[in-house]
This record gives structure tokens, C-alpha cells and sequence, in this order.
């Protein structure tokens, strides 16, 4: 993070970031039917982890940030998944495949952390 960088600003943007790398993974795929199957999935639940992380932002109380914030976690956990099962089938190519995964463990420990604190179970 960059001096003065608000870490709510900066999870923004990495969602964001997430949701295109994911989006470049999908349009990279061959057109087989496991492929494109596969691809949907992370692309609906990849692309969704920033949409919702905005609306946990917007979130008018506490548990409705709670509740956010779960959504976040289940999406990019269930992308987490199927990058898991493509990687596993060797889709994509196998370098974007890892990153994405990287990435998306990584967000679901961020996501993790800040649920479990929010809860205040830290």
C-alpha cells in the first residue's frame, strides 16, 4: 500500500483488478463445452466479489456491512473453487489459472479477516 492509501480504497481496487483478470482468463478459454462451463462460473462469481465489496462500502448498519462482506467471502471462495477444479482438468492456460487462484486465496483470507473482526471474533 502507498503512503496515505486508505486500505478500504485499496481492497476497491483489487476487487476490481480481480474481476478483470478473471474476465481475461474467461476470454483467453477455448470454446469446448467444459471450458465455457467452467469459465461462466468464475466469471459470475469473480466478477461479483467487487460488486458486492461496494455494496458492503455503501452499507447503511453494521450487520448489513456483516452480511456484505459474507457475500464477498462466499463468491470468492466459490471462484476459488472452480479455479481449483480447472486448474486440476489443466483449462486455461496454466500460469493465468495460478495467478487467478493466488489471487483469489488471498482475497479470501482478506475477506475472512475483516468479517471475523467486523463479528468481532478477532
Amino acid at each position: 500500500m502507498k503512503n496515505g492509501e486508505c486500505p478500504k480504497r485499496d481492497l476497491r481496487e483489487r476487487t476490481f483488478k480481480f474481476a478483470r483478470q478473471v474476465i481475461k482468463l474467461f476470454v483467453a478459454l477455448d470454446r469446448g463445452v467444459l471450458a465455457q462451463t467452467l469459465g461462466r462460473q468464475i466469471l459470475r462469481a469473480g466478477t461479483s466479489v467487487g460488486a458486492n465489496y461496494r455494496e458492503a462500502d455503501q452499507a447503511r448498519s453494521k450487520p448489513e456491512f456483516i452480511a456484505k462482506i459474507g457475500d464477498c467471502l462466499k463468491e470468492a471462495d466459490e471462484t476459488a473453487y472452480w479455479l481449483e477444479l480447472m486448474a486440476a482438468e489443466k483449462i486455461g492456460a496454466p500460469t493465468d489459472v495460478a495467478s487467478a487462484r493466488d489471487e483469489a486465496g488471498q482475497l479470501v483470507a482478506i475477506l475472512t479477516t475483516i468479517k471475523r473482526h467486523a463479528e468481532g471474533k478477532d
